[in-house]
């Protein structure tokens, strides 16, 4: 088309006024186009400050009918020519001395294999627990910045332990995918809040709200391996068998990535992608097959003084420790193996080769990956890094170990004659099994201290292997760079070819507090970072070009306990550059030192947002979380109907430590019902309330002391019926008995005392009409037990609290005080 005349708004010959607009909306695009010159289909972040990119201009031609006029397609982003797939792998609540990979006893043959193939990291840090771990990750922030001062479990209303990831904060996957990258995430989502996890949502905190295409995996710490709470994008499902049938989520979510990895290279095998695989192990509980545990029996009966002292060897003859290293003693909280019973060996040593069994089959299933991404067009420019483990070997376990760690994690541990009488059930679907604390110590060989306390690097150190086979070549001697998670962001952003942007949906954005270490794969001098503060817990320490200073303040396996007293913690003092494994305090010889370095904590802390710090276990744990969005946390009248499934225990009605009613309606049938009507919780704690051929049935779990209520006849048929559930509470405090009725239409069918009940939370499940997803509450039936009748509604009126939630920490730490002196 030829204009006559001149300027932008000269007309063609004949050109009427409608024709003139569709040249004035040219002209306006063509403008929009120079406002935005150089964006092309290969633009990064680089070039635009901005996510997501400005619409670019229409580059055809648009006339008065299709004839005289020139059809075009927007670009879609695409990545970088020559940008890598990307897979990061983490693990969950791994030692740094557990891997043979780094020269524990534990066998990984399959992290062996990637591990010498590419490159392995023995100075990257950690936070020193999971959720800020992997809101450090995912973000490139430190994790009080990110909202992740500690757990979703323990949040407060603090802008830094809200544990609600900030706008502000843009992850990896939301850049990587407006730079053209597939972005999947399988597994472990420890960073949207569980009140914001029912249907209710929000969902902008979800993985699918966070930049990723594709979630399948669970919302917690953690999740039952044999009965997940599993959600695919947002959705509830449910696993296609059972552990009768082999059914393990290791396994599940391993041929689902797989599958996912293999269909996007069919059908665009040009387009790279971004896999966060991120499996629940090797945190509790402790699940695995029994052919995989009895591969260790005996391993480890030399006790854990011995264990340490041969990983230790190891590591110096691998060249992951310097042979002049020192380590530090057997600490008091540890005690020694030759002093203890025969029963305790025997189960310490069993719960240990469970442990290692889990571990053994986790590497065989990431293996599978491995192997699976080999086979890919493009496997060398696929860029792996593996973070064995998202802080050190955890002690939640306690003293002696436990068959049931939600137990342990709320204060309540168990004898060694209970743990014993269910030994045979060890890695079974009725167990949640943990090792106790001296494991963890000689896992984080040869460091000390254990998962949480981020003051030390027992808790904040872990093994990492970087694999790209078109960019690295192997060497057997490990990197040391000072690194943290935060520096993985800006690593992977420079592998791509794009930058963080100034702004992400229209939010400015704080600057990534980490940097690249991607010049580490071709240069062995790399020094890493300069400084970096750790707190968790009030566990604290900041490094600064060698030297660290820490301050030790809590004891995981102590939830009951809040020292306070901030002021009075003792600080050590080490040079990391003369001694490794943090084993000669410093602090009496170089007092001006650790003075400076403590001034330097508290500026870090400040500019991090780090304050106020808070030491409670259980009082953060049982203060009150904002009610679902349109609830309110001071409903005490729900009514549920059929469907209503995998709300999560903190958005649904709080049945504990109070009197409640339960009023179920059934619809009439002609024959005898069978299935659950009303559940919460699972294999730790839970309430079922169920019908077996039409005969109802109320169980209260406490930790696996059942209070049964079951009627003799079966419910009537042909009409509607109503079933009710009287929860008529002692008071006096939390955790007290109860005694509970069921009635079927008003007429008693049985009532039972439950002279304990659970006061902080039922476990990792959730709750549910209609079925039990995920674990059962009984094994009395089998998961998820779908009721075959039609359920009209359930309503629950609970009656009021009378102590607030301080009162009831007082209450709580007072009677667990009480009963350690007894003990």
């Amino acid at each position: 088309m030829k204009f006559l005349g001149e300027g932008p708004f000269a007309q063609p010959k004949g050109a009427d006024a409608t024709t003139m607009v569709h040249r004035k909306v040219m002209v306006a695009r063509q403008t929009d186009k120079d406002n935005y010159q150089g964006m092309t289909n290969h633009q990064s972040s680089a070039d635009n400050p901005s996510l997501p990119r400005p619409p670019a201009a229409f580059e055809g031609v648009i006339g008065k009918t299709y004839q005289e006029s020139t059809s075009a397609w927007p670009a879609v982003p695409e990545a970088t020519p020559g940008a890598p797939n990307i897979v990061v792998v983490l693990l969950d609540d791994v030692g740094f001395g557990q891997s043979s990979t780094f020269g524990g006893l534990i066998p990984t043959p399959n992290l062996d294999k990637i591990a010498s193939e590419g490159l392995r990291y023995n100075r990257f840090h950690t936070t020193a627990v999971c959720g800020p771990s992997r809101a450090a990750l995912l973000t490139g922030r430190n994790h009080h910045d990110a909202g992740n001062g500690f757990l979703m479990e323990w949040a407060t209303g603090f802008p830094s332990y809200t544990t609600m990831i900030p706008q502000t904060t843009a992850t990896v996957a939301e850049v990587l995918k407006g730079n053209g990258y597939s972005t999947w995430w399988f597994g472990k989502n420890h960073n949207t809040p569980d009140w914001e996890t029912s249907v209710a949502g929000p969902f902008d905190r979800w993985p699918t709200g966070l930049g990723f295409e594709y979630f399948y995996g669970f919302n917690a710490g953690e999740t039952h391996q044999y009965y997940p709470v599993l959600f695919e994008n947002t959705s509830p499902v449910e696993p296609d068998k059972g552990p009768e049938e082999g059914y393990h989520l290791m396994t599940d979510m391993t041929d689902r990535a797989i599958t996912r990895m293999r269909y996007s290279k069919s059908v665009a095998p040009n387009k790279p992608f971004f896999m966060y695989f991120a499996p629940g192990a090797m945190h509790a509980p402790h699940h695995v097959a029994k052919p995989w545990r009895d591969k260790f029996k005996g391993a480890f009966d030399m006790g854990w003084e011995k264990y340490r002292e041969q990983v230790f060897e190891n590591q110096k003859q691998m060249g992951i420790v310097p042979e002049d290293s020192g380590i530090s003693p057997r600490p008091d909280w540890v005690p020694e193996w030759e002093t203890l019973s025969e029963q305790q060996k025997k189960v310490y040593c069993a719960l240990f080769e469970n442990y290692a069994g889990y571990f053994a089959f986790t590497d065989h299933e990431v293996g599978r990956l491995l192997e699976a991404i080999k086979e890919l067009p493009d496997a060398d420019n696929t860029l792996v890094i593996y973070i064995v483990g998202d802080n050190g070997a955890s002690s939640e376990g306690g003293p002696d170990g436990t068959l049931d760690e939600i137990k342990n994690l709320v204060g309540i541990t168990p004898t060694m004659e209970e743990i014993l009488a269910d030994l045979d059930k060890l890695g079974g679907p009725e167990t949640e099994p943990h090792y106790p604390i001296g494991w963890a110590w000689a896992g984080n060989t040869p460091f000390q201290w254990v998962k949480q306390v981020a003051s030390h690097l027992g808790g904040s150190r872990n093994p990492m292997v970087v694999s790209w086979p078109a960019r690295i070549t192997p060497d057997p001697v490990p990197r040391d760079p000072f690194l943290h998670l935060v520096d993985i962001a800006p690593t992977l952003f420079e592998a791509a070819g794009v930058q963080m942007p100034d702004t992400v949906n229209g939010i400015e954005q704080l600057p990534l507090a980490g940097r690249s270490f991607l010049s580490s794969f071709t240069d062995s001098t790399y020094e890493g970072r300069s400084e970096q503060y750790f707190e968790i817990m009030s566990n604290r320490s900041i490094y600064e070009d060698g030297w660290k200073a820490n301050a030790q303040h809590t004891l995981p396996w102590r939830q009951d306990l809040a020292p306070g007293n901030w002021e009075q913690d003792r600080w050590e003092l080490y040079n990391l550059d003369q001694d490794f494994a943090e084993a000669d305090d410093l602090a009496q010889k170089h007092p001006e030192k650790l003075e400076e370095l403590k001034a330097k904590f508290d500026a870090a802390a400040e500019k991090y947002h780090v304050y106020p710090l808070d030491d409670r276990g259980v009082g953060r744990l049982m203060e009150p979380k904002p009610a679902p969005p349109g609830s309110d946390a001071a409903i005490t009248k729900f009514t549920f109907y059929e469907g209503a499934t995998r709300l999560p225990e903190a958005a649904a009605p709080s049945m504990k430590n109070r009197c409640w009613t339960l009023t179920a309606r059934l619809a009439a049938t002609t024959v005898p019902s069978s299935g659950v009507v009303m559940a919460i919780g699972g294999v730790a704690g839970g309430m079922s309330l169920f019908l077996t051929d039409g005969i109802p049935s109320f169980v209260y779990n406490y930790y696996g002391d059942f209070t049964t209520i079951k009627g003799t006849n079966p419910i009537p048929l042909d009409q509607p019926v109503t079933l009710g559930v009287s929860f008529d509470y002692d008071g006096g405090g939390i955790g007290k008995g109860a005694t509970i009725t069921l009635n079927v239409d008003g007429t008693l069918v049985g009532s039972e005392r439950a002279e304990k009940t659970v006061f902080a939370r039922f476990g990792i499940d959730t709750f549910g009409i209609g079925e039990d997803t995920g674990q059962p509450v009984t094994m009395e039936y089998r998961p998820p037990f779908k009721f075959s009748g039609r359920i009209d509604r359930v309503d629950i009126d609970l009656e009021p609290v009378n102590l607030t939630p301080a009162d009831h920490t007082k209450v709580r730490e007072t009677e667990l005080r009480a009963a350690q002196r007894r003990e």
